[in-house]
């Protein structure tokens, strides 16, 4: 089973032609994370602001380093999907592929229902996240890991941030495939109509690009990205996030954050 390609597709279009190869080498970065020898937990969240349940999630994600044990590795993002906007309220956070990966994650986990709030821990789901969450990033963190990444990350001006990845799987592991992310925490939205009507909701880790699957493999991937960044977003609470996960049982090999990068 392989990720979805209309989620490529899919964000290729929501990002135009900014997505970009840059011709020349990027400069120091100004963010420049590497992955370590253990297993960090990418901890995603699938939520809507038109699902009245999930704002409890939200906030465990938002304080997910209080929830965890001290000295945790995870990496936190929120994919807000959009198959609640039929109820009256179009959540502008949401995009199709988060929806799609949805779907493959669950199907990945032999399982059939889709819903809100869901999380997956280094893409395993979490059937009692206010529970479970802790050991789940307990046990991912216990093994070694089984790829690395680096990610070096620039602000060229204000309306881009420049991309330098290396990736690769370590002996071992089998097909695979690098993302990337870039989210915002920080956000603040009203409701008006739907489940949460007259409710003000607060986002921890909003995703707001995304680029992948691309595949990877021992003998490594080198790519360098230039990513537009739109107007609104907050540059002092963007941050860049990279994992590599198995295309055929969605396990997540590693995963990468890189915080405050598009700060100037």
């Amino acid at each position: 089973m392989y990720p979805p390609k209309t989620s490529v597709r899919s964000t290729v279009a929501a990002l135009g032609a900014g997505l970009l190869a840059l011709g020349s080498a990027v400069s120091m970065a100004d963010c420049d994370a590497r992955s370590g020898t253990r297993t960090a937990a990418l901890v995603e969240l699938y939520t809507s602001e038109g699902c009245s349940s999930c704002p409890p999630a939200e906030r465990q994600l938002g304080r997910l380093a209080q929830v965890l044990d001290a000295g945790a590795d995870a990496v936190p993002l929120a994919l807000h999907v959009g198959y609640w906007d039929e109820l009256g309220w179009k959540d502008a956070y949401a995009q199709t592929a988060f929806s799609e990966r949805q779907q493959w994650l669950v199907a990945a986990n032999r399982q059939k229902t889709v819903y809100t709030p869901q999380f997956f821990v280094a893409g395993s789901a979490v059937r009692d996240w206010p529970g479970r969450l802790r050991d789940q990033v307990q046990e991912v963190n216990a093994r070694p890991a089984t790829a690395r990444i680096r990610v070096q990350a620039t602000p060229q001006d204000d309306a881009v941030l420049s991309l330098q990845i290396e990736a690769a799987t370590l002996a071992g592991a089998g097909s695979a495939a690098l993302y990337l992310a870039l989210a915002e925490s920080g956000l603040v939205a009203t409701v008006a109509r739907g489940e949460n009507a007259g409710r003000t909701l607060a986002h921890e880790h909003v995703v707001r690009a995304w680029i992948g699957p691309l595949a990877v493999t021992h003998d490594g991937l080198s790519l360098r990205r230039a990513l537009p960044l739109a107007a609104n977003w907050n540059r002092a609470r963007l941050e860049v996030i990279a994992f590599i996960q198995d295309t055929n049982n969605g396990r997540v090999l590693q995963a990468l954050r890189a915080q405050r990068c598009a700060a100037s």
